[in-house]
């Protein structure tokens, strides 16, 4: 295939090159990664070697702290995103819907996003103590405001057109929600879905920084009062990797969703 049709502008390619484009990259960096280390650019202490890091990982699963970390973390994730999506898809769909709904609304959460979770963590504990419920509310108060207004954007793409011809036709609204509205916007609010619970991960060693035993999170914590950089570089990686897969499987679960909606 020539350079030219490979970087043509939104032109498929295929699926073997782009596979393929997708595997060379990280090899790359990990060859940098492996050269950098190997020839003592930069001491142990900062970046260990990625043998090393592989090393301690080894050594988590063989004695059982990787996965009991890796259990208690992905029921946090679950319980704090699903907590979040129960309550941010119905609330969307009415400030898309309905403009009243959004003005009432959108100001209150627009404000309440930008502010950092951080800082709410010595609330959370007080409303909600040190157990997994605190955990579970600093997960579900990172994700839930963003999605509420990225499932609103969502339905407000939905072309006026279609719904005028619901009314033409004599649809109640109900039945524009669930045979125009809904439909239309599926693939695009599970594809807010996907990202959210991306978001999600990212706030784990916030949610796990306070009174926590056991969790990904806490580990990298512990790993850094104890300049233990190949636990911390592992314990990152491997939260990007839970988060890779669960991306892959809503990709995949969407494809089989909207069927309607692959080129």
């Amino acid at each position: 295939m020539s350079r030219r049709r490979l970087l043509s502008l939104r032109r498929d390619i295929p699926a073997p090159i782009f596979a393929a484009a997708g595997v060379l990259v990280p090899l790359v960096l990990l060859g940098l990664w492996w050269g950098v280390t190997a020839l003592g650019l930069v001491r142990p202490l900062f970046l260990p070697g990625p043998g090393d890091v592989l090393a301690e990982g080894l050594r988590q699963a063989r004695e059982g702290i990787l996965w009991a970390d890796a259990s208690v973390s992905i029921y946090r994730i679950t319980v704090g995103w699903l907590a979040a999506t129960v309550l941010a898809l119905p609330i969307g769909i009415l400030m898309g819907n309905f403009r009243l709904i959004e003005g009432a609304l959108e100001p209150l959460i627009s404000t309440v996003r930008y502010m950092p979770v951080v800082a709410l963590i010595p609330l959370s504990i007080l409303w909600a103590g040190i157990g997994d419920g605190q955990k579970i509310l600093i997960l579900f108060l990172g994700t839930f405001f963003q999605q509420v207004l990225m499932v609103m954007d969502n339905v407000k793409t939905i072309d006026m057109n279609l719904i005028r011809a619901g009314q033409t036709l004599g649809f109640s609204n109900r039945e524009i929600l669930t045979r125009i509205i809904l439909p239309a916007a599926g693939p695009g609010i599970w594809d807010t879905l996907r990202i959210t619970i991306g978001w999600t991960w990212t706030y784990l060693v916030v949610a796990e920084l306070v009174a926590a035993n056991t969790g990904l999170g806490r580990r990298i914590m512990d790993a850094q009062r104890y300049l233990a950089t190949d636990t911390i570089l592992f314990g990152t990686l491997f939260i990007g990797f839970l988060g890779l897969l669960t991306d892959a499987a809503f990709k995949r679960t969407g494809r089989l969703l909207f069927r309607w909606t692959r080129r």
